[in-house]
């Protein structure tokens, strides 16, 4: 087998996969209201087509498969394309981002296909700041859904709170309800994805750390996960915080992912162009070879690091055309 090692020696073995551009809210900094860019459902990877590129991937040494979106629970029968994904040789870990609209529902299901951990977000726990930053009042689905995931035994579930102007107010209070029950608290600076992104405010996480360092005593912790987050926690282990800071203090040169959208792009780098079309080269009769070929050369594709405080202007796709 040849790792996927790219032009910098980083070794790349973690894919996110989305598996829909849709999704039933309008996150301010991920997809706007009024937005009906989507691709067409005909360009979508079929689960074969899914599970067999995904196979080649992991014959080449991707270990975690993370499943996003838009929102993956709205992809038909997904649970059925996490346990075909979950059987794949060589894939270690497969997880899944979600609003949780849809989670309590279906957490038990995704349990009992392989999905092994989740990432939930979360921006507030007060209703109005909700439904302004997600443009729709689902509070109370989303609690109900973490609630769901940890009665069926998920653990842990990180819950994501991206944090700009609307809602840096609210971090100590989201501190203790995932204190509390026992989430792991992952808070994410905001990425100009898009010029919606832009306008929400960007906030600077390095004073917020050293804020909840003295606070809460935290410490250094040995906790580290598949992607960017680094991780304080309490010295009692009771609580961990994550910090993903893309803006204030980039993780480039550790990048050990690729991002693959519905219709099958690969995508080198969340803040640069550089990509690689599957569907065109599946649905053209390549081989098995000729996407293994395929998938080495888009490797060799992956810049060096984002440009998102030098050019924060530069991408005009929004998160959701991407993948999280």
């Amino acid at each position: 087998m040849n790792p996927l090692v790219d032009r910098f020696g980083r070794i790349i073995e973690y894919l996110r996969l989305s598996v829909t551009d849709r999704c039933d809210l309008r996150c301010a900094y991920c997809i706007p209201e009024g937005f009906k860019d989507f691709e067409e459902p005909d360009h979508w990877l079929t689960f074969d087509e899914l599970e067999r590129l995904l196979g080649l991937f992991a014959g080449l040494g991707m270990k975690r498969v993370r499943l996003t979106g838009g929102e993956p629970l709205l992809r038909r029968n997904v649970v059925g394309l996490c346990g075909r994904i979950a059987a794949l040789p060589g894939i270690d870990d497969l997880s899944l981002s979600s609003n949780a609209t849809q989670l309590a529902r279906m957490a038990d299901d995704l349990k009992r296909a392989g999905v092994t951990r989740l990432n939930i977000s979360l921006d507030s726990l007060r209703p109005e700041i909700v439904e302004k930053i997600n443009g729709r009042p689902v509070l109370d689905k989303v609690l109900d859904g973490l609630e769901a995931a940890r009665s069926v035994g998920f653990a842990p579930i990180k819950v994501n709170m991206v944090v700009m102007r609307e809602n840096a107010d609210d971090i100590d209070a989201m501190v203790a309800f995932c204190m509390e029950r026992g989430f792991v608290l992952r808070l994410i600076e905001l990425m100009p994805m898009g010029d919606t992104a832009r306008r929400m405010g960007y906030v600077d996480l390095q004073p917020v750390i050293a804020r909840l360092r003295q606070r809460f005593g935290l410490v250094d912790t040995l906790m580290h996960g598949g992607g960017p987050a680094r991780y304080l926690g309490t010295p009692d282990g009771r609580f961990t915080v994550g910090f993903i800071t893309p803006i204030s203090q980039h993780f480039c040169e550790t990048c050990n992912r690729v991002r693959l959208t519905v219709d099958g792009v690969l995508h080198l780098c969340l803040g640069q162009e550089e990509r690689m079309d599957f569907r065109v080269l599946m649905r053209a009769g390549a081989s098995d070879a000729d996407l293994a070929d395929a998938i080495h050369r888009a490797i060799d594709l992956k810049p060096e690091r984002h440009e998102f405080r030098e050019q924060p202007q530069k991408l005009v796709r929004f998160m959701s055309m991407t993948g999280g």
